[in-house]
Protein backbone atom coordinates (compact mmCIF):
# COMPACT_ATOMS: atom_id res chain seq x y z
CA UNK A 1 0.00 0.00 0.00
CA UNK A 2 0.96 3.53 -0.94
CA UNK A 3 1.12 5.28 2.45
CA UNK A 4 0.70 8.82 1.02
CA UNK A 5 -2.37 7.97 -1.05
CA UNK A 6 -3.97 6.14 1.85
CA UNK A 7 -7.96 7.62 2.59
CA UNK A 8 -9.05 8.21 5.89
CA UNK A 9 -10.56 4.88 6.14
CA UNK A 10 -7.83 3.46 6.22
CA UNK A 11 -5.81 5.66 8.36
CA UNK A 12 -8.15 5.31 11.20
CA UNK A 13 -8.19 1.22 11.15
CA UNK A 14 -4.56 1.78 11.50
CA UNK A 15 -4.78 4.14 14.04
CA UNK A 16 -7.20 1.75 15.68
CA UNK A 17 -4.56 -1.03 16.23
CA UNK A 18 -2.53 1.10 18.12
CA UNK A 19 -4.78 3.61 20.11
CA UNK A 20 -8.23 2.65 21.63
CA UNK A 21 -11.38 4.70 21.23
CA UNK A 22 -10.80 8.40 20.50
CA UNK A 23 -12.64 8.14 16.89
CA UNK A 24 -13.24 11.81 16.61
CA UNK A 25 -9.81 12.56 16.71
CA UNK A 26 -8.40 9.69 14.61
CA UNK A 27 -10.95 11.16 11.76
CA UNK A 28 -9.61 14.66 12.23
CA UNK A 29 -6.12 13.25 11.80
CA UNK A 30 -6.88 11.17 9.24
CA UNK A 31 -8.92 13.89 6.98
CA UNK A 32 -6.33 16.33 7.66
CA UNK A 33 -3.85 13.70 6.60
CA UNK A 34 -5.72 13.07 3.48
CA UNK A 35 -6.68 16.92 2.41
CA UNK A 36 -2.93 17.57 2.13
CA UNK A 37 -2.66 14.40 -0.22
CA UNK A 38 -5.38 15.72 -2.49
CA UNK A 39 -4.32 19.46 -1.94
CA UNK A 40 -1.15 18.42 -4.24
CA UNK A 41 -3.14 17.22 -6.79
CA UNK A 42 -4.45 20.45 -7.90
CA UNK A 43 -2.58 23.03 -9.54
CA UNK A 44 -0.19 25.13 -8.19
CA UNK A 45 -2.08 28.21 -8.05
CA UNK A 46 -4.87 26.69 -6.30
CA UNK A 47 -2.80 25.03 -4.31
CA UNK A 48 -1.38 28.23 -2.45
CA UNK A 49 -5.03 29.47 -1.81
CA UNK A 50 -5.70 25.81 0.32
CA UNK A 51 -3.94 26.24 3.56
CA UNK A 52 -3.93 23.23 6.57
CA UNK A 53 -6.62 23.24 9.03
CA UNK A 54 -4.70 23.08 11.68
CA UNK A 55 -6.40 20.62 14.40
CA UNK A 56 -6.80 21.48 18.68
CA UNK A 57 -6.85 18.64 20.62
CA UNK A 58 -8.58 18.76 24.18
CA UNK A 59 -7.77 16.18 26.40
CA UNK A 60 -6.27 14.69 29.81
CA UNK A 61 -3.01 13.53 29.81
CA UNK A 62 -2.29 9.61 28.69
CA UNK A 63 -5.56 9.42 26.41
CA UNK A 64 -3.88 9.03 23.58
CA UNK A 65 -3.33 12.95 21.98
CA UNK A 66 0.52 12.45 21.61
CA UNK A 67 0.21 9.03 20.22
CA UNK A 68 -2.24 10.02 17.34
CA UNK A 69 -0.29 12.79 16.23
CA UNK A 70 3.27 10.02 16.18
CA UNK A 71 1.38 7.09 14.82
CA UNK A 72 0.19 8.93 12.04
CA UNK A 73 3.84 10.81 11.46
CA UNK A 74 5.82 7.26 11.36
CA UNK A 75 2.90 6.16 8.65
CA UNK A 76 2.96 8.47 6.30
CA UNK A 77 6.80 9.35 6.65
CA UNK A 78 6.47 12.95 7.36
CA UNK A 79 8.91 15.07 8.79
CA UNK A 80 7.60 15.42 12.23
CA UNK A 81 8.70 16.77 15.81
CA UNK A 82 6.48 17.10 19.12
CA UNK A 83 7.73 20.11 21.48
CA UNK A 84 6.08 21.66 24.42
CA UNK A 85 4.65 25.12 24.10
CA UNK A 86 5.72 25.65 27.91
CA UNK A 87 9.48 25.39 26.89
CA UNK A 88 9.31 28.49 25.11
CA UNK A 89 9.65 32.08 25.97
CA UNK A 90 8.55 35.38 24.58
CA UNK A 91 11.30 37.11 22.58
CA UNK A 92 13.61 39.00 24.91
CA UNK A 93 12.79 36.56 27.54
CA UNK A 94 15.96 33.97 28.71
CA UNK A 95 14.71 30.68 26.94
CA UNK A 96 14.07 29.28 23.26
CA UNK A 97 12.06 31.30 20.86
CA UNK A 98 9.26 29.85 18.66
CA UNK A 99 11.14 29.70 15.82
CA UNK A 100 13.38 27.17 16.65
CA UNK A 101 10.48 24.43 16.27
CA UNK A 102 10.87 25.19 12.38
CA UNK A 103 14.65 24.97 12.67
CA UNK A 104 13.62 21.94 14.29
CA UNK A 105 11.24 20.13 11.91
CA UNK A 106 13.98 21.03 8.99
CA UNK A 107 16.35 19.10 11.01
CA UNK A 108 14.15 16.30 11.54
CA UNK A 109 13.10 16.24 7.67
CA UNK A 110 17.33 16.61 6.83
CA UNK A 111 17.32 12.98 8.91
CA UNK A 112 14.56 11.81 7.37
CA UNK A 113 15.71 12.31 3.58
CA UNK A 114 19.19 11.01 4.23
CA UNK A 115 18.23 8.17 5.71
CA UNK A 116 15.80 7.01 2.90
CA UNK A 117 18.97 8.40 0.27
CA UNK A 118 21.64 6.27 2.50
CA UNK A 119 19.07 3.22 1.79
CA UNK A 120 18.76 3.55 -1.45
CA UNK A 121 22.27 4.48 -2.02
CA UNK A 122 23.74 1.36 0.30
CA UNK A 123 25.31 -0.59 -2.65
CA UNK A 124 27.22 2.31 -3.38
CA UNK A 125 28.39 3.44 -0.18
CA UNK A 126 29.76 0.21 0.74
CA UNK A 127 31.68 0.30 -2.13
CA UNK A 128 33.11 3.33 -1.80
CA UNK A 129 34.48 2.20 1.55
CA UNK A 130 35.98 -1.11 0.64
CA UNK A 131 37.47 0.75 -2.66
CA UNK A 132 39.39 2.68 0.18
CA UNK A 133 40.25 0.01 2.30
CA UNK A 134 41.11 -1.85 -0.59
CA UNK A 135 43.86 1.20 -1.80
CA UNK A 136 45.41 1.62 2.16
CA UNK A 137 46.39 -2.69 1.57
CA UNK A 138 47.42 -2.74 -2.01
CA UNK A 139 48.26 0.60 -3.27
CA UNK A 140 47.75 1.56 -6.69
CA UNK A 141 50.11 0.75 -9.85
CA UNK A 142 52.36 4.05 -10.84
CA UNK A 143 50.76 4.58 -14.79
CA UNK A 144 54.35 3.60 -16.33
CA UNK A 145 53.75 0.11 -15.20
CA UNK A 146 52.75 -2.64 -18.28
CA UNK A 147 49.34 -3.57 -19.18
CA UNK A 148 50.34 -6.90 -18.19
CA UNK A 149 50.95 -6.01 -14.89
CA UNK A 150 47.89 -3.80 -14.87
CA UNK A 151 45.97 -6.54 -15.32
CA UNK A 152 47.21 -8.57 -12.55
CA UNK A 153 47.00 -5.50 -10.48
CA UNK A 154 43.50 -5.38 -11.24
CA UNK A 155 42.65 -9.17 -10.33
CA UNK A 156 44.35 -9.21 -7.01
CA UNK A 157 42.76 -6.10 -6.44
CA UNK A 158 39.06 -7.58 -6.78
CA UNK A 159 39.80 -10.37 -4.75
CA UNK A 160 41.19 -8.22 -2.13
CA UNK A 161 37.68 -6.62 -1.99
CA UNK A 162 36.04 -9.80 -1.89
CA UNK A 163 37.65 -10.22 1.01
CA UNK A 164 37.37 -7.27 2.61
CA UNK A 165 33.50 -7.20 1.66
CA UNK A 166 32.79 -11.19 3.22
CA UNK A 167 34.70 -10.25 6.74
CA UNK A 168 37.42 -12.61 6.48
CA UNK A 169 39.87 -9.79 6.83
CA UNK A 170 38.25 -7.62 9.59
CA UNK A 171 40.65 -8.36 12.57
CA UNK A 172 43.95 -6.67 10.77
CA UNK A 173 45.03 -3.75 11.52
CA UNK A 174 45.81 -0.96 9.14
CA UNK A 175 46.57 3.17 9.07
CA UNK A 176 44.11 4.64 7.31
CA UNK A 177 43.01 8.60 6.79
CA UNK A 178 39.53 9.88 8.28
CA UNK A 179 37.72 12.68 7.08
CA UNK A 180 37.48 15.11 9.86
CA UNK A 181 34.48 17.44 10.60
CA UNK A 182 35.98 20.41 12.92
CA UNK A 183 32.34 22.10 13.68
CA UNK A 184 29.30 20.18 14.21
CA UNK A 185 26.87 22.76 13.89
CA UNK A 186 24.20 23.35 16.48
CA UNK A 187 20.71 23.66 14.90
CA UNK A 188 19.76 26.57 16.82
CA UNK A 189 22.84 28.50 16.53
CA UNK A 190 23.01 32.18 15.19
CA UNK A 191 23.02 32.17 11.55
CA UNK A 192 25.73 34.55 11.28
CA UNK A 193 28.12 32.34 13.77
CA UNK A 194 27.48 29.84 11.38
CA UNK A 195 28.65 31.58 8.28
CA UNK A 196 31.70 32.19 9.66
CA UNK A 197 32.27 28.62 10.60
CA UNK A 198 31.63 27.59 7.24
CA UNK A 199 33.77 30.00 6.04
CA UNK A 200 36.79 29.10 8.32
CA UNK A 201 35.95 25.55 6.62
CA UNK A 202 36.55 26.75 3.05
CA UNK A 203 39.92 28.60 4.14
CA UNK A 204 41.45 25.33 5.54
CA UNK A 205 43.94 22.97 3.55
CA UNK A 206 42.82 19.53 2.61
CA UNK A 207 45.57 17.69 4.76
CA UNK A 208 44.38 19.38 7.77
CA UNK A 209 41.00 18.11 6.96
CA UNK A 210 42.02 14.16 7.80
CA UNK A 211 43.95 12.69 9.98
CA UNK A 212 45.71 8.86 10.09
CA UNK A 213 44.42 6.21 12.58
CA UNK A 214 45.62 2.91 13.14
CA UNK A 215 42.06 0.29 13.37
CA UNK A 216 40.76 -2.64 12.46
CA UNK A 217 39.20 -3.18 9.11
CA UNK A 218 35.61 -3.74 11.34
CA UNK A 219 36.53 -0.82 12.85
CA UNK A 220 37.51 1.48 9.33
CA UNK A 221 34.39 -0.05 7.77
CA UNK A 222 31.95 1.62 10.61
CA UNK A 223 34.28 4.78 11.07
CA UNK A 224 34.18 5.62 7.18
CA UNK A 225 30.22 5.48 6.76
CA UNK A 226 29.91 9.17 7.15
CA UNK A 227 32.77 9.66 4.97
CA UNK A 228 31.28 7.61 2.82
CA UNK A 229 27.84 8.95 2.90
CA UNK A 230 29.12 12.49 1.94
CA UNK A 231 30.94 11.54 -1.13
CA UNK A 232 27.61 9.46 -2.56
CA UNK A 233 25.31 11.49 -1.61
CA UNK A 234 24.93 15.08 -3.08
CA UNK A 235 23.89 17.55 -0.08
CA UNK A 236 22.33 20.22 -1.61
CA UNK A 237 19.95 18.49 -3.27
CA UNK A 238 19.36 16.52 0.04
CA UNK A 239 18.86 20.04 1.78
CA UNK A 240 16.79 21.56 -0.79
CA UNK A 241 14.39 18.14 -0.46
CA UNK A 242 14.61 18.72 3.10
CA UNK A 243 12.79 22.05 2.99
CA UNK A 244 10.58 21.06 0.32
CA UNK A 245 9.08 18.36 2.59
CA UNK A 246 9.20 20.08 5.69
CA UNK A 247 7.11 23.14 3.73
CA UNK A 248 4.92 20.75 2.26
CA UNK A 249 3.69 17.79 4.00
CA UNK A 250 5.57 18.67 7.78
CA UNK A 251 3.50 18.59 10.65
CA UNK A 252 4.06 20.18 14.28
CA UNK A 253 2.68 18.82 17.45
CA UNK A 254 2.25 21.34 20.35
CA UNK A 255 1.75 20.20 23.28
CA UNK A 256 0.81 21.51 26.33
CA UNK A 257 -0.55 24.88 24.60
CA UNK A 258 -2.49 25.18 27.67
CA UNK A 259 0.10 26.34 29.83
CA UNK A 260 0.94 29.33 27.45
CA UNK A 261 -3.21 30.37 27.78
CA UNK A 262 -4.21 33.18 30.00
CA UNK A 263 -6.74 32.21 32.67
CA UNK A 264 -8.78 35.68 34.18
CA UNK A 265 -8.45 33.37 37.63
CA UNK A 266 -4.73 33.99 37.65
CA UNK A 267 -5.03 37.57 38.14
CA UNK A 268 -2.11 39.52 38.82
CA UNK A 269 -0.03 36.38 39.59
CA UNK A 270 -0.30 35.11 35.55
CA UNK A 271 3.43 34.93 33.91
CA UNK A 272 3.65 37.95 31.90
CA UNK A 273 5.80 35.76 28.79
CA UNK A 274 2.80 33.58 28.27
CA UNK A 275 0.55 35.90 26.00
CA UNK A 276 3.95 36.90 24.20
CA UNK A 277 4.44 33.23 23.71
CA UNK A 278 1.10 33.07 21.70
CA UNK A 279 2.05 36.20 20.27
CA UNK A 280 5.38 35.09 19.08
CA UNK A 281 3.49 31.60 17.77
CA UNK A 282 0.98 33.68 15.50
CA UNK A 283 2.94 34.23 12.40
CA UNK A 284 4.33 31.08 12.26
CA UNK A 285 0.87 29.13 12.32
CA UNK A 286 -0.41 32.03 10.33
CA UNK A 287 2.12 31.40 7.69
CA UNK A 288 5.45 33.03 7.59
CA UNK A 289 9.10 32.75 6.26
CA UNK A 290 11.82 31.27 9.15
CA UNK A 291 15.58 31.23 8.23
CA UNK A 292 17.23 28.20 8.78
CA UNK A 293 20.50 26.82 8.79
CA UNK A 294 19.86 24.87 5.59
CA UNK A 295 18.31 27.96 4.02
CA UNK A 296 14.83 29.73 4.23
CA UNK A 297 11.40 27.74 4.60
CA UNK A 298 7.77 29.18 4.62
CA UNK A 299 5.58 27.70 7.30
CA UNK A 300 1.76 28.39 5.08
CA UNK A 301 1.92 24.84 4.71
CA UNK A 302 2.93 23.31 7.59
CA UNK A 303 0.03 21.53 9.96
CA UNK A 304 0.05 22.10 13.41
CA UNK A 305 -1.81 19.86 15.82
CA UNK A 306 -1.87 21.52 18.83
CA UNK A 307 -2.94 19.82 22.53
CA UNK A 308 -3.63 20.61 25.98
CA UNK A 309 -5.27 19.01 29.16
CA UNK A 310 -7.03 23.02 29.78
CA UNK A 311 -8.06 22.10 33.43
CA UNK A 312 -6.71 25.30 34.69
CA UNK A 313 -8.12 27.26 31.58
CA UNK A 314 -10.11 27.28 28.93
CA UNK A 315 -9.45 27.27 24.78
CA UNK A 316 -11.54 30.30 24.68
CA UNK A 317 -8.44 31.77 27.33
CA UNK A 318 -5.88 31.61 24.14
CA UNK A 319 -5.39 35.15 22.29
CA UNK A 320 -8.65 35.12 19.47
CA UNK A 321 -6.29 35.47 17.29
CA UNK A 322 -4.28 32.07 17.24
CA UNK A 323 -8.07 30.65 18.17
CA UNK A 324 -8.58 31.08 15.24
CA UNK A 325 -5.70 29.30 13.13
CA UNK A 326 -6.99 25.96 15.05
CA UNK A 327 -9.96 25.45 13.40
CA UNK A 328 -10.71 21.93 14.31
CA UNK A 329 -11.63 21.02 17.72
CA UNK A 330 -12.12 17.77 19.27
CA UNK A 331 -12.15 16.51 22.61
CA UNK A 332 -10.64 13.15 24.05
CA UNK A 333 -12.33 11.11 25.81
CA UNK A 334 -11.16 10.08 29.34
CA UNK A 335 -10.35 6.50 29.84
CA UNK A 336 -12.67 3.72 31.10
CA UNK A 337 -11.92 0.56 32.84
CA UNK A 338 -13.35 -1.28 29.79
CA UNK A 339 -11.06 0.61 27.59
CA UNK A 340 -7.93 0.29 30.01
CA UNK A 341 -8.86 -3.50 29.26
CA UNK A 342 -8.66 -2.96 25.82
CA UNK A 343 -5.29 -1.22 25.86
CA UNK A 344 -3.96 -3.92 27.43
CA UNK A 345 -5.15 -6.42 24.92
CA UNK A 346 -6.09 -5.19 22.08
CA UNK A 347 -3.15 -2.71 20.85
CA UNK A 348 -0.21 -3.54 18.59
CA UNK A 349 2.94 -3.89 20.90
CA UNK A 350 0.75 -3.87 24.14
CA UNK A 351 2.49 -3.03 27.53
CA UNK A 352 1.44 -6.47 28.27
CA UNK A 353 3.49 -8.05 25.22
CA UNK A 354 6.41 -5.92 25.68
CA UNK A 355 6.59 -7.15 29.58
CA UNK A 356 6.73 -10.69 27.80
CA UNK A 357 9.11 -9.82 25.30
CA UNK A 358 11.75 -8.59 27.80
CA UNK A 359 11.49 -11.22 30.42
CA UNK A 360 12.07 -13.95 27.66
CA UNK A 361 15.37 -12.98 26.68
CA UNK A 362 15.81 -14.34 30.43
CA UNK A 363 14.22 -17.60 29.64
CA UNK A 364 10.85 -16.40 31.54
CA UNK A 365 7.68 -17.12 29.80
CA UNK A 366 5.01 -14.99 31.38
CA UNK A 367 1.75 -15.55 31.34
CA UNK A 368 -1.23 -13.43 32.19
CA UNK A 369 -4.16 -14.57 33.17
CA UNK A 370 -8.12 -13.13 32.09
CA UNK A 371 -8.74 -12.20 35.33
CA UNK A 372 -5.62 -10.58 36.17
CA UNK A 373 -6.01 -8.58 32.79
CA UNK A 374 -9.37 -7.26 33.94
CA UNK A 375 -8.17 -6.73 37.28
CA UNK A 376 -5.28 -4.56 36.30
CA UNK A 377 -7.12 -2.17 34.16
CA UNK A 378 -9.82 -2.35 37.13
CA UNK A 379 -7.47 -1.24 39.76
CA UNK A 380 -5.48 1.18 37.21
CA UNK A 381 -8.58 3.19 36.66
CA UNK A 382 -9.38 3.08 40.22
CA UNK A 383 -6.25 4.40 40.87
CA UNK A 384 -6.74 7.27 38.40
CA UNK A 385 -10.15 8.12 40.15
CA UNK A 386 -8.76 8.34 43.51
CA UNK A 387 -5.52 10.18 42.34
CA UNK A 388 -4.27 12.30 39.41
CA UNK A 389 -5.37 11.12 36.40
CA UNK A 390 -2.81 10.05 34.18
CA UNK A 391 -4.92 7.76 32.07
CA UNK A 392 -3.00 5.06 30.21
CA UNK A 393 0.56 5.88 31.43
CA UNK A 394 -0.93 4.45 34.69
CA UNK A 395 -1.02 0.93 33.27
CA UNK A 396 2.53 1.46 33.34
CA UNK A 397 2.96 2.22 36.94
CA UNK A 398 0.67 -0.56 38.02
CA UNK A 399 2.36 -3.60 36.02
CA UNK A 400 5.79 -2.28 36.62
CA UNK A 401 4.59 -2.63 40.51
CA UNK A 402 2.95 -6.47 39.77
CA UNK A 403 6.05 -7.59 38.16
CA UNK A 404 9.02 -6.06 40.40
CA UNK A 405 9.78 -9.40 42.07
CA UNK A 406 9.35 -11.50 38.87
CA UNK A 407 11.67 -8.82 36.78
CA UNK A 408 13.97 -8.92 40.08
CA UNK A 409 14.35 -12.92 40.13
CA UNK A 410 14.08 -13.34 36.62
CA UNK A 411 16.96 -15.78 36.49
CA UNK A 412 14.73 -18.18 39.69
CA UNK A 413 12.06 -18.40 36.88
CA UNK A 414 14.36 -19.58 33.62
CA UNK A 415 13.03 -21.92 31.04
CA UNK A 416 9.70 -21.82 33.49
CA UNK A 417 5.82 -20.34 33.00
CA UNK A 418 5.37 -17.72 35.87
CA UNK A 419 1.49 -17.12 35.92
CA UNK A 420 0.19 -13.49 37.05
CA UNK A 421 -3.30 -14.39 38.57
CA UNK A 422 -5.83 -12.23 39.80
CA UNK A 423 -4.70 -13.12 43.57
CA UNK A 424 -1.38 -11.69 42.61
CA UNK A 425 -2.70 -8.36 41.05
CA UNK A 426 -4.72 -8.02 44.17
CA UNK A 427 -1.79 -8.51 46.91
CA UNK A 428 0.19 -6.31 45.20
CA UNK A 429 -1.92 -3.42 43.99
CA UNK A 430 -5.07 -3.52 46.51
CA UNK A 431 -4.33 -1.85 49.92
CA UNK A 432 -1.57 0.57 47.65
CA UNK A 433 -4.81 2.05 46.13
CA UNK A 434 -7.14 1.97 48.80
CA UNK A 435 -4.59 4.25 50.79
CA UNK A 436 -4.89 7.46 48.79
CA UNK A 437 -2.03 9.39 50.35
CA UNK A 438 -0.09 6.06 49.70
CA UNK A 439 -1.22 5.94 45.90
CA UNK A 440 -0.48 9.55 45.45
CA UNK A 441 3.27 8.76 45.60
CA UNK A 442 4.27 5.47 44.72
CA UNK A 443 1.59 5.09 41.82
Amino acid sequence: MNNENMTPREIVEYLDSYIIGQQNAKKAIAIALRNRYRRLQLDEKLQEEVTPKNILMIGSTGVGKTEIARRMAKLMHLPFIKVEASKYTEVGFVGRDVESMIRDLVLASLHLVENEYRIKSQDAIQEYIIDKIAKVLLPPLPNSVSDEKKEEYAQSFNKMKNKIKDGSMDAIKIEISIQKKFFDNDQNMPLDIIKVQESIIKVLNKEQETFKKEMTIKEAKQALQQEASDAILDFENLKSEALYRAEKSGVIFIDEIDKVAVSNKEGSRQDPSKEGVQRDLLPIVEGSVVNTKYGPIKTDHILFIAAGAFHLSKPSDLIPELQGRFPIRVELDSLDENAMYQILTQTKSSIIKQYQALLATEGVNLIFEEDSLKELAKLSFNANEKTEDIGARRLHTTIERVLEDISFDADLYKNKDFKITKQLVQEKLCNLIENTDLARYIL
